[in-house]
């Protein structure tokens, strides 16, 4: 009996590039390997190279995913991103350094990132939505108002002080 088989599997399409994708993705996160690898048969020549990769199947943290090389007709949008969820600074700055790397810099806001590949991804500490829904609506928009200010990365001691404040 093979393994069980994750109920909802969010699907990238690349133009050429879910190998590298794939590899990529899995050199940052821990406890994430690359499965299996479909190649283009007979049945595609014309549209993709006899033999290319297909589809990469891969694991980061524990999450499914399948990388397709389906060709340049769709790109990726901020209407879907990958939420990072880090626990202290350290985490929120290695995750938003390897991240970034070769991405587009004008898209980095309040957390916010695209990589290189064009995936958008949201660097942010565990507890924001924590400190963004307090009971103390005071907090809330003081934490709120802090994170609308960030250029780029997310500073997690200047949200704590805000929520503290």
């Amino acid at each position: 009996m093979g393994a069980k088989i994750q109920k909802i599997t969010p699907n990238l399409w690349f133009d050429s590039q879910a190998e590298e994708a794939a590899k990529h993705y899995t050199s940052i996160f821990g406890n994430s390997r690359i499965g299996r690898i479909t190649r283009y048969g007979k049945e595609s020549e014309g549209r993709a190279p006899v033999g290319s990769v297909m589809t990469v199947e891969f694991e980061l943290e524990g999450q499914q995913f399948v990388a397709l090389n389906g060709g340049p007709h769709f790109k990726f949008t901020e209407a879907i991103s990958f939420i990072v969820h880090c626990e202290d600074q350290e985490e929120l700055d290695y995750y938003w350094e390897k991240l970034s790397e070769g991405g587009d810099e004008k898209a980095q806001v309040c957390g916010w990132l695209k990589d290189k590949f064009g995936v958008s991804w949201q660097i942010i500490p565990s507890n924001l939505t924590d400190m963004i829904c307090d009971p103390d609506p005071a907090k809330a928009e003081r934490v709120m108002r802090a994170l609308l200010q960030t250029k780029a990365k997310i500073d997690i001691e200047s949200l704590r002080q805000a929520y503290e404040a």
